[in-house]
């Protein structure tokens, strides 16, 4: 399509749309970043393969790649066309022909059944059967599936393990804290009816089998229709059998006949009307079977009917017994066999070899894997281009010219004569040797913001290759003694790498696991564990986190690496502490105990150890259960000063954060956020590996809760922003989107929160509605938002969100203390002073844990506002005692200034505040002031942001 064809094509929207999935970004990145839903984009990704002629995701991504210079000088305009149902299917390259008897059973099975397998041979026509039937239901009016029709192509996954991380990006999801990419797939599907097309599915069959059952009982809205050579065996399954296409037997026709035809004509060969019984002869003997048909007359052109005839005949007597008894098996063995004979040895060598490849090869790659004896290298692309005009390969136009696929059944046969050849492990071991070489160029590859869409294009485009290879390299090349355990485990870590920093810690975390198993050097083996771990930090996963430091830790020891170990299950103990929401159990003190006495034992006087060991206890110090902070502060004085000292970077950045709880438990905003601060400019230098993700995000999230204590919004929306930046946070905006909900509530920019209150919905839905405590603060500002915007309604909405949120296994104080504040301020906000106090009536003397201190100033200045309003008989004590306690909080502190000129009756002084609330960046409170000042301009400034005016 040309770049002027595209902007037709397109509307605006969708044009940015595209623009996105250039930079492979999911569903919910896309969302995120032009503040729409995913189910919007879903529609407009749906518009988009219909209106472009795209097979997947893949093939937008790459026309989006080449076409963005010509579309961000001319952006597109057309109208958005609505599409009522979601189609993600490939678009077809030819047209589909017959079987409409077929096409109306299978729709109706699809309309009855929850399950429903195609089952049949290889080339019978099963996926282009399943393709139109999809097509045909996501068109239907009404629709049977309202939230998509969903394809997914199981060819490239070459294990169980890698059916849901597909299935999920056909879907466009990413992964999600706390949960597998099967749960998050299980979560998102709950609750939607859809269509889902698993196709070739009989490598895998027992893995898809397990699957499905899963899906349908956690789904109940769900259809899937799988396509294999052999039944799911399950008790719910409706086998629907796929034949060979029909032939009339009067010489004058049927389906098998007429795709001949077509085909024919296609390859500039039509057949005359009398050679029509030929033609049924030899659909005939080829057994209907569509693929072999569509081979068959690929060669026309060449050999003619009579050649066909010759050709066809001879090689069935031959090939009988065994795995070819089967005569629809028997026939394509039979078409396969005959066009690859015709085929010279040079085209014959590039045919079996090029199957190694997961996904459509280039020419520049086949030329690395295929280019030895009997063919050379400068020659396989020309076999390519005569493969492809035989329909032995299909061409794919990509980014940079075009790739050659296999059909699956071809690739099968491919491998079949890989073995018989003997070539199949030269074959597989290079396919191996290629991905890691283009593996380790993307590592070493600079990321930036401009080039950050091609290098995800080009990791996706790698990912199933790596996975592929992978999956043979270790089960038959390690077996047969091909490759060695440790070329497979560097492999693997490599493969790690990449799915990390792609966004995919799941994935990493599992491969580094793996790499470590295989890994016959401790030391690296020990390593991959480390990493390993950081990617179950970064997922929530903090049981696997402490579960795999310890592993990491006894792998040391095996490398005789005592350091290392000490280090390793100091952070395991360290975790236990400050991981604490993310565990399923907490462990036992003197579990961790015995940790940090282990560590001491192997770590010695070194400083490395000696500080991992002081971060360890500085975290098991709990002040707020013994009001010991007066003691505690040397204790992390000390953790920070060994780690500074170490050298050690991460170790520093955790006793900082020990250290900024501390300050907010005081109340010391300023000192929190500087700390803070610090933790970002010490990380921010370092490789974007797995072990830097945890206290990367950490540090980011601890900056925005400071700046909030310290009352500094405009500080506080940089490091939300930022927070929802993180790569970890792309695919999880009601995680990463949470703090930026509250620090936009307070400052009354709410059409971004509100904005951002959509993302978070959907997103936390997708998750399959999650328990995490620290979400609740985000929600109780969506809640308070609808109160003062005066909409009750939406405001009871999002408290029954938060009711189904919950607490998780979150520390409870900080967010009860947040909700009261935003709570008590629509409280006063509607004229209901006591009303607020009842919701902060604590005397704030008691508040001893950080997340109470990080809102203690927004707390006492509530306080101090609801009793002057209320009319307390002790309200001037009050605001002389809290002035202390809001001195490091501007907004803290102008509200209880601004209480103290409403008491005295100080009008002028009232509004003066309201200058001082514009530079601290709180519209609210800047139109509050007008309000209490008695202004005239009171009611345009609460009209302006949408709230309610209560004089």
């Amino acid at each position: 399509m040309t770049v002027g064809e595209v902007r037709e094509a397109v509307s605006a929207r969708e044009g940015e749309v595209l623009t996105a999935l250039g930079e492979h970004l999911t569903n919910a990145e896309i969302a995120a970043r032009l503040f729409i839903s995913v189910r919007t984009v879903e529609s407009h990704v749906s518009s988009l393969l219909r209106k472009l002629g795209a097979a997947d995701r893949r093939a937008l991504a790459g026309l989006a790649a080449e076409q963005a210079a010509a579309r961000a000088a001319a952006p597109p305009s057309v109208e958005p066309v609505r599409a009522p149902v979601l189609a993600a299917l490939p678009a077809p390259l030819t047209s589909f022909i017959g079987r409409a008897d077929e096409r109306a059973e299978l729709a109706a099975a699809l309309r009855e059944r929850r399950l429903v397998s195609a089952v049949g041979p290889g080339g019978v026509g099963k996926t282009r059967l399943a393709l139109a039937v999809a097509a045909e239901l996501a068109a239907a009016d009404p629709a049977p599936f309202p939230d998509g029709v969903w394809f997914v192509d199981l060819v490239p996954v070459p294990d169980g393990a890698t059916i849901a991380p597909s299935l999920a990006a056909a879907l466009g999801l990413g992964e999600q804290p706390g949960a597998s990419t099967e749960e998050t797939v299980l979560a998102w599907l709950a609750g939607r009816t859809a269509l889902l097309v698993l196709d070739n599915g009989e490598h895998v069959l027992d893995n898809v089998a397990d699957l499905a059952e899963r899906l349908l009982v956690s789904a109940p809205g769900i259809t899937l229709l799988v396509t294999t050579r052999a039944r799911l065996q399950l008790p719910f399954e409706w086998v629907f059998p796929v034949a060979g296409l029909s032939l009339d037997g009067d010489g004058g026709g049927g389906d098998a006949v007429s795709l001949f035809l077509a085909r024919a004509e296609a390859a500039a060969a039509p057949v005359a009307a009398a050679d029509r019984p030929r033609v049924e002869r030899i659909c005939r003997t080829l057994d209907g079977v569509a693929l072999a048909i569509e081979l068959a007359a690929a060669r026309l052109p060449a050999v003619g009917l009579d050649g066909l005839e010759a050709g066809l005949t001879d090689p069935l007597h031959l090939l009988t017994g065994g795995r070819r008894a089967q005569s629809r098996h028997r026939s394509l063995r039979a078409t396969l066999d005959w066009s690859y004979q015709l085929l010279g040895p040079e085209a014959q060598a590039v045919l079996r070899r090029i199957v190694v490849f997961a996904r459509p090869a280039s020419a520049d790659a086949a030329r690395e894997i295929a280019g030895w004896a009997p063919v050379g290298s400068r020659e396989v692309p020309e076999r390519l281009a005569e493969l492809a005009d035989h329909s032995l390969l299909v061409p794919v136009a990509a980014p940079g010219g075009t790739r050659y696929r296999a059909l699956e059944v071809i690739r099968q046969y491919g491998v079949e004569l890989l073995d018989e050849t003997g070539e199949l492990d030269r074959a597989r071991s290079a396919h191996l040797g290629w991905a890691v070489a283009r593996g380790a160029e993307l590592v070493a590859e600079p990321r930036t913001a401009d080039s950050e869409g091609r290098w995800r294009l080009r990791y996706d485009d790698l990912a199933d290759e790596l996975r592929a290879a992978l999956a043979w390299a270790a089960g038959a090349g390690l077996s047969g003694g091909v490759v060695s355990p440790a070329e497979v485990a560097a492999a693997a870590a490599l493969a790690a790498d990449l799915a990390y920093r792609r966004g995919l810690p799941t994935e990493a975390q599992r491969r580094y696991e793996q790499a470590a198993e295989l890994d016959p050097e401790p030391a690296t083996a020990a390593r991959a564990l480390h990493r390993a771990a950081g990617c179950a930090e970064v997922r929530l996963m903090g049981f696997d986190a402490v579960r795999l430091h310890i592993r990491a830790g006894e792998k040391y020891v095996v490398a005789g690496d005592r350091v290392a170990a000490a280090c390793s299950f100091a952070r395991a103990a360290e975790l236990s502490d400050r991981a604490h929401g993310t565990l399923q159990t907490v462990p036992a003190r003197d579990e961790i105990a015995a940790l940090l006495d282990r560590a001491r034992e192997l770590g010695g006087d070194d400083p490395q150890a000696l500080a991992r060991i002081a971060v360890a206890v500085a975290f098991g110090t709990k002040w707020w259960e013994d009001d010991g902070s007066a003691e505690v502060g040397p204790i992390i004085e000390h953790a920070v000063a060994l780690a500074r000292a170490s050298n050690d970077p991460l170790a520093e950045s955790a006793a900082l954060d020990r250290l900024t709880t501390l300050h907010l438990s005081r109340g010391a905003a300023r000192a929190a956020l500087a700390t803070a601060v610090r933790r970002i400019e010490l990380l921010e230098p370092l490789p974007p590996d797995a072990d830097l993700g945890f206290e990367m995000t950490d540090a980011v999230v601890m900056s925005t809760e400071s700046a909030l204590a310290a009352g500094e919004l405009r500080s506080a929306r940089r490091f939300a922003e930022r927070s929802r930046a993180l790569p970890m946070h792309h695919e999880i905006p009601h995680v990463g989107g949470s703090r930026y909900m509250l620090v936009t509530a307070l400052a009354g920019d709410w059409a971004d929160t509100l904005a951002a209150a959509e993302l978070f919905r959907e997103s936390w839905e997708r998750a399959g509605r999650p328990k995490q405590g620290t979400l609740r603060r985000s929600v109780d500002a969506v809640v308070m938002v609808h109160g003062l915007r005066g909409d009750d309604a939406a405001a009871a909405e999002w408290q029954a969100v938060r009711d189904a949120i919950g607490t998780g296994n979150q520390r409870p104080q900080g967010d009860t203390r947040c909700r009261q504040v935003l709570t008590a301020t629509l409280r006063l906000h509607r004229g209901e002073p006591r009303a607020a106090l009842e919701e902060v009536r604590d005397d704030v003397a008691g508040f001893r844990t950080w997340s109470e201190g990080a809102w203690v100033q927004w707390y006492a200045a509530v306080q101090v506002e609801a009793h002057v309003l209320a009319g307390s008989p002790d309200a001037a004590a009050r605001i002389a005692r809290m002035r202390d306690v809001v001195q490091d909080n501007v907004i803290a502190s102008t509200m209880v200034e601004r209480a103290a000129a409403v008491l005295a009756g100080d009008a002028a002084a009232v509004l003066a505040t309201a200058d001082r609330f514009a530079r601290a960046g709180s519209r609210y409170q800047q139109a509050r002031s007008l309000v209490l000042a008695g202004d005239p301009g009171a009611a345009a400034a609460m009209a302006e942001l949408g709230a309610t005016y209560v004089p």
